[in-house]
């Protein structure tokens, strides 16, 4: 298992969408360590949190949660300088090998402040695509991966090596992760079932009164596991047939598109768009009917109104050049006469009239190849002029536009007309119509009854822890001492044996925990020859230190780094022995230690805790001369720094660390 990606919006410090890359890679390079360096107070816890939070939701284990209600501590996350409607939102990447196939898993959490429910919106996607179903049994899918109960063995703080180092006894988180991964939780069930059946038998002793009490409260308790075992099947029950009812619904409704119900339905519109269109159609037909009556016909014969206008000018020449001959005759005459008076020469005044004769001829030539037929009325030309120039051609024009508008018009009326065709009959529309709203009906009424199931066992549940509470309030003091003494002995032998079993189990598996713990520690220390040999009590889980000579180390002989070596290496080994492969993630990871530990652990223990590593330091922990040794080692993959601005009351993750 590795965590890729860690994205962070309005969650705590960290104002804004900021996505940090987790890869424990570099230069195509494994390199196990992902190095976070910040003050006190500038984010590092709140990033141990987001990555419980998002693995764990409402389970998860987080620093400053203390006695607050899930949905209290959602809204104590938000950011609070977060803008109206904006989300907070956690969200963390991570691949693991799943029948040997590399599979990457995103957890998306996002929530608002005072959250409806006071839950968060869980989603799950699995290579790029949601799976709403494994976000639905997500709870029981990370216990696989990584179970709570050993969770603190992975993802610790240097207070928790403190206090690990500082107890005689482990604390009970890591008492509790110890027995979860040895398998020890059988004989402490069985031990617990023995208690109850003790309980019974002072309860046949007790008083009328509390025999009473108690017998009620054992009905109330029998009863109420009896309704939770009912509903829990029923839930599962109801759950397959809404699935059963959800996937008829939508068969319903894909038969109902697929079948032209859809159609069917909006029959009305469609048939109204039709009539619709045909009266635009026959709108436009009759527009060009009444082109048809205008002069848009006389554009067929187009070229011969053209010809009679030629004419029409050329006739108009002719009359014009008659008129002018006319004219120049009289000008001749008056021009020779004028000219004799004058008395010059006759071959001058010849001359002269050579070419005025030449000049009448050749207009008298003109008119007579234009010898007008036509004779048209002068007003007439003018009406075939305008006819020509702007008539004809605009009505073409809009022939042309109504011509377009009605083909338009037929091809939509073709497409609608097909469509209706297509359109379920009334008794099929009918029955696919019935077939929709039963299903919708089968669907509601399967939710309304697994939803009311759910409920009542979860009213069960809640009904049962407080009868349980109310058993714990019958102890040993409120019972008469004549009790079964034969019950009570054999109980006890019972009690002796199991814990006879649970010591051996323990011994057994402890047993090489005690190895790895030793070798761990005996690897860490600077003075390989301090201890020989880590011993673990079977019942609290102690720690025991001998030399190599058998005799006991005292542990408060040890320095406070070497205690805090010891608590390292006791996480340490239960890590290795535990055989999963997951990121280690460590929060003010040397605390105590002296320079000489400190560069053990720097050089033994952060590049071996894990194929993954994520740190989260101050710069007087993994200062410049550590980070330069892990540099050296090629042990860093990224380094990022947790830069906070006390003004705004933010943190911005930035890459690089503080040298």
């Amino acid at each position: 298992m590795i965590f890729t990606e860690l994205v962070l919006e309005n969650f705590g410090p960290y104002l804004g969408k900021q996505v940090i890359n987790l890869r424990p890679e570099a230069d195509d390079n494994t390199r196990p360590i992902i190095l976070f360096g910040g003050m006190n107070g500038g984010g590092k816890t709140t990033l141990m949190d987001a990555i419980r939070l998002a693995l764990y939701g409402i389970r998860a284990q987080c620093s400053n949660r203390g006695n607050l209600s899930y949905g209290d501590f959602l809204s104590q996350c938000v950011n609070r300088n977060t803008p109206p409607g904006e989300n907070t939102r956690v969200e963390l990447a991570f691949e693991h090998v799943l029948n040997d196939k590399l599979v990457e898993y995103r957890i998306v959490r996002t929530w608002i402040k005072n959250p409806k429910d006071g839950k968060d919106n869980l989603g799950i996607i699995d290579n790029d695509w949601p799976d709403p179903y494994l976000a639905d049994t997500w709870d029981e899918y990370i216990e696989n991966l990584l179970p709570l109960g050993i969770s603190n063995l992975f993802l610790f703080d240097g207070e928790q090596v403190k206090e690990l180092a500082e107890l005689e006894i482990p604390p009970p988180l890591v008492v509790q992760a110890i027995e979860s991964m040895l398998g020890l939780e059988l004989a402490e069930r069985l031990s617990q079932d023995l208690n109850i059946l003790v309980r019974r038998k002072q309860k046949a002793l007790a008083n009328a009164k509390e025999l009473t009490n108690l017998d009620e409260i054992e009905q109330k308790l029998q009863q109420h596991a009896k309704e939770k075992d009912a509903a829990i099947a029923e839930v599962g029950e109801l759950k397959k047939k809404l699935d059963i009812a959800q996937k008829r619904y939508r068969q319903a409704s894909e038969n109902f598109l697929s079948e032209g119900g859809k159609i069917a339905a909006d029959r009305n519109l469609l048939d109204q768009k039709l009539q619709d269109l045909k009266g635009q159609a026959d709108k436009t037909c009759q527009e060009m009917r009444e082109l048809a009556a205008g002069s848009i016909p006389l554009a067929l014969i187009s070229s011969l109104l053209t010809q009679a206008l030629a004419q029409a000018e050329t006739e108009a020449q002719y009359k014009r050049a008659k008129m002018t001959r006319d004219v120049l005759h009289d000008r001749d005459r008056r021009l020779l006469d004028y000219l004799t008076q004058l008395s010059l020469q006759i071959e001058l005044l010849e001359k002269i009239q050579s070419f005025l004769d030449q000049e009448n001829l050749a207009l008298a030539q003109t008119l007579e190849t234009a010898e007008p037929w036509l004779l048209p009325d002068p007003e007439a030309v003018k009406q075939l002029q305008s006819l020509l120039g702007y008539h004809i051609q605009g009505a073409q024009a809009t022939g042309s536009e109504k011509l377009a508008q009605l083909k338009q018009l037929e091809i939509e009326i073709h497409a609608l007309e097909k469509r209706i065709a297509a359109a379920a009959a009334p008794e099929a529309y009918e029955k696919l119509q019935e077939g929709v709203t039963q299903t919708q009906t089968e669907v509601a009424k399967a939710r309304a009854a697994w939803e009311n199931c759910d409920r009542r066992r979860k009213e069960s549940e809640q009904a049962i822890d407080k009868i349980k509470k109310e058993l714990h309030q019958y102890t040993e003091e409120s019972i008469k001492i004549s009790f079964d003494q034969h019950f009570l002995k054999a109980a006890a032998r019972v009690q002796n044996t199991l814990k006879l079993f649970r010591e051996k189990l323990t011994l057994k598996k402890l047993n090489k925990l005690e190895g790895e713990v030793t070798e761990c520690f005996r690897y860490l220390l600077h003075k390989p020859d301090l201890v020989h040999r880590v011993a673990i009590d079977t019942q609290n889980f102690s720690l025991s230190l001998f030399d190599p000579q058998g005799k006991p180390v005292p542990k408060r002989g040890l320095s406070a780094g070497e205690k805090q070596l010891l608590a390292i290496s006791f996480l340490w080994g239960l890590a290795r022995v535990s055989a999963r492969q997951l990121p280690v993630a460590i929060d003010t990871p040397l605390g105590r230690l002296d320079s000489e530990h400190r560069q053990n652990s720097i050089e033994r223990y952060f590049p071996s805790a894990s194929h993954q590593v994520i740190l989260l330091s101050t710069d007087t922990e993994i200062g410049e001369t550590e980070v330069e040794t892990l540099r050296k080692q090629n042990a860093i993959a990224r380094e990022y720094l947790l830069q906070y601005d006390s003004t705004a009351g933010q943190t911005i993750v930035q890459e690089g660390y503080f040298w």
